[in-house]
């Protein structure tokens, strides 16, 4: 039995009428329209899927090992729930892949758009703070999927979640009902010099893959009443939010008034989880939050598999993060229990209608 497998019989009570060994994952890259951004977005599908298409490895790189799926391949019929995922700062959703299949595979349709200004070549400072931005990203990607007649007749609208890790972790807060402080993150910022704080003290950015000097950013320039005002979208009916940015900015009554469930989980034990991203009193606040952390992983514990050489690569790009370095735990052992959170919490919500 693999990992996969045992997890399958772990959740077998609540999984839906799609059988673990069932399906294959198919992958699928489209355009979706954003109005608000003037352009569209790149997003990848994965879904439950016939073993036809073109195999391939989404999300595979020279740092990176890509997740097995089928290129287009037919989606198997069904009625099935509908999972968002959104990246961290200056990454991928294509690295989310790892954890897309195995949701695909577990009866679940997911999608994730790359959002302008945030992702891998295309991010800088003065996008970053923009989460009004990529919550209408993530709304834009519902609205196609569910009226699409290539992808609505497979999902069921009513069973809609979202997925977001660091930025997109702050991301999916904000589609579920929270609200952050303009003051509070800047004040914030004014004691604390890592992480995100050390990307708005300017320098580089990217635009075109290429690096580029910016200036530093003043978080109290950010438009206030987009920065604070509301960006609930109330199809979403759960949210899992893995080491969620922000998270000192929240304004507390916002999370209190949230009614989905609100899986929170952190990466690291107590005392090694960044003040940045630690979300133990956040989870106290939603009347249906829980709270998680995976011990021995850290905050690059959720990128995909590194390969063989990646370490010495990226050193020679210059990359100072510690992107591929493992700790105690191998990453594929930490990414067998967040898949198994992550599944348990959208099982546990959005499994099927009676």
């Amino acid at each position: 039995m693999n990992r996969f497998q045992a997890l399958c019989a772990l959740i077998l009570p609540i999984t839906f009428a799609v059988p673990c060994q069932a399906a294959e994952v198919g992958m699928r890259q489209i355009s979706v329209a954003a109005p608000e951004r003037g352009r569209d977005l790149a997003v990848t599908v994965w879904y439950p899927a016939e073993a036809s298409g073109e195999p391939t490895l989404s999300g595979d790189n020279k740092i990176f090992k890509g997740a097995p799926a089928f290129r287009d391949a037919p989606l198997i019929k069904g009625n099935f729930p509908l999972v968002v995922m959104s990246h961290g700062s200056g990454g991928r959703v294509e690295a989310m892949a790892w954890l897309a299949g195995e949701l695909a595979k577990a009866g679940f349709v997911v999608a994730g758009p790359n959002h302008p200004g945030t992702t891998s070549g295309d991010s800088t400072p003065a996008e970053t703070p923009k989460l009004w931005e990529r919550t209408q990203d993530l709304s834009a990607v519902i609205d196609a999927l569910t009226t699409d007649t290539r992808w609505s007749g497979a999902i069921d609208a009513a069973r809609i979640g979202v997925v977001g890790f660091s930025l997109g972790g702050a991301a999916a807060m904000e589609i579920a009902g929270a609200r952050a402080s303009l003051d509070a993150y800047a004040r914030y910022c004014d004691a604390y010099t890592k992480w995100d704080c050390a990307w708005y003290s300017g320098g580089k950015g990217y635009v075109n893959d290429e690096p580029v000097k910016v200036d530093k950013v003043d978080l109290r320039s950010i438009d206030k009443a987009r920065f604070e005002r509301s960006n609930l979208d109330r199809r979403v009916q759960a949210a899992v939010l893995v080491d969620p940015g922000l998270a000192q900015a929240y304004e507390a009554e916002s999370l209190k008034e949230i009614v989905i469930p609100m899986t929170f989980i952190n990466l690291g034990s107590s005392g090694t989880i960044p003040t940045a991203v630690i979300a133990d009193k956040l989870a106290k606040l939603p009347p249906h939050g829980s709270y998680s952390t995976v011990a021995g992983a850290d905050h690059f514990s959720f990128l995909p598999e590194c390969k063989p050489g990646a370490v010495d690569m990226l050193v020679k790009f210059g990359e100072v993060d510690p992107i591929c370095t493992e700790s105690t735990r191998s990453r594929a052992d930490i990414h067998g229990e967040l898949t198994g959170l992550v599944l348990q919490a959208l099982q546990k919500t959005l499994k099927e209608h009676p």
